[in-house]
């Protein structure tokens, strides 16, 4: 695996580094060992699969409120997105700062995203599938959004949205004393 820091503290894309033959190929998506390297000590304890159907559909922007905030580390297995995560550490260089990039089957990068980030992406085809690693169980009552298109951010999303959920359309906009998590 190849890992290269994002232009946000702490956050990664990750490479994997497969290896072919006449079968096809096999990539290692995580060893203990190499994530260590990044800082990286806690046990993933949930596994998600999302399958979004409609190219330009978005789902965003999610974060779990202390002290229920975990890490994710997402892979796109079928399709191609645009994943989107915002630095709200209130204490970081990058607060309020976000970080895009194409996650696709074919690429095969995942994305590594600290605590203390929304996360949320868009379709970029038809049919696209999302493993998350979480190291923090969900839990209801302790996450929050941010409005995909929030001013504030000025997130540029590659297509205009086709879907959003009402969920997602009403997560509000920041405020000047948005403070940060």
């Amino acid at each position: 695996m190849i890992f290269t820091p994002t232009t946000l503290t702490g956050s990664y894309t990750i490479d994997l580094q497969p290896v072919s033959d006449g079968r096809g190929w096999f990539a290692r998506t995580f060893c203990k060992e190499e994530f260590q390297q990044i800082g990286h000590n806690k046990e993933w304890v949930q596994l998600n699969h999302s399958f979004t159907a409609k190219k330009g559909a978005l789902r965003g922007m999610h974060y779990q409120l202390p002290p229920f905030a975990e890490i994710k580390m997402v892979r796109c297995i079928a399709g191609a997105v645009y994943d989107v995560i915002i630095d709200l550490r209130k204490n970081s260089p990058g607060f309020l700062e976000w970080y895009g990039t194409e996650l696709s089957a074919a690429n095969k990068r995942m994305l590594y995203i600290p605590e203390g980030f929304a996360h949320g992406f868009q379709t970029l085809t038809a049919d696209c599938e999302l493993i998350y690693h979480h190291t923090a169980l969900y839990t209801p009552g302790a996450e929050g959004g941010i409005l995909y298109s929030d001013p504030k951010l000025g997130i540029q999303w590659p297509l205009a949205p086709t879907e959003i959920s009402d969920r997602d359309n009403q997560h509000p906009l920041l405020t000047d004393q948005f403070s940060g998590i």
